[in-house]
């Protein structure tokens, strides 16, 4: 099992950007194994080990690690740690799917900041289409 590639891989995230912390980790192990940096095999940091450097809860850490265990993309081997499964994340018209769900949900964030609710969101949007001629 090489342990190179994904022990060392560096997350960047940004609690700002309204996308769940779980969810960015989930993300940025998908992009690197779809981008190769990540191959099958390579061992992923421990839950504790990655939540010090990440300076967040490791309860955040073992929520991306099963999610993505459940989806057969990690495999956890006890006693020896987590690795990159055979099974790669689903490819790019996932990846659009995921962006307009992020986008929407800082969106609707947004929105419910300036306290407008779900109904009076939908009136707004359906009234911009039909101004926009779409």
């Amino acid at each position: 099992m090489n342990s190179t590639n994904a022990e060392s891989m560096i997350f960047s995230l940004d609690p700002a950007n309204g996308v769940p912390i779980y969810r960015q980790i989930i993300q940025q192990i998908e992009y690197g194994i779809l981008s190769e940096r990540l191959r099958t095999g390579d061992k992923l940091p421990t839950i504790r080990s990655l939540a010090v450097d990440l300076k967040i809860n490791p309860n955040t850490i073992a929520r991306a690690y099963s999610e993505l265990e459940i989806r057969g993309i990690l495999a956890t081997q006890v006693g020896s740690g987590t690795y990159i499964s055979d099974k790669r994340p689903p490819a790019e018209d996932d990846g659009r799917i995921r962006k307009i769900q992020e986008l929407l949900a800082r969106f609707m964030q947004e929105m419910r900041g300036l306290g407008a609710d779900k109904k009076e969101i939908i009136e707004l949007i359906e009234e911009l289409q039909i101004n926009e001629g779409g």
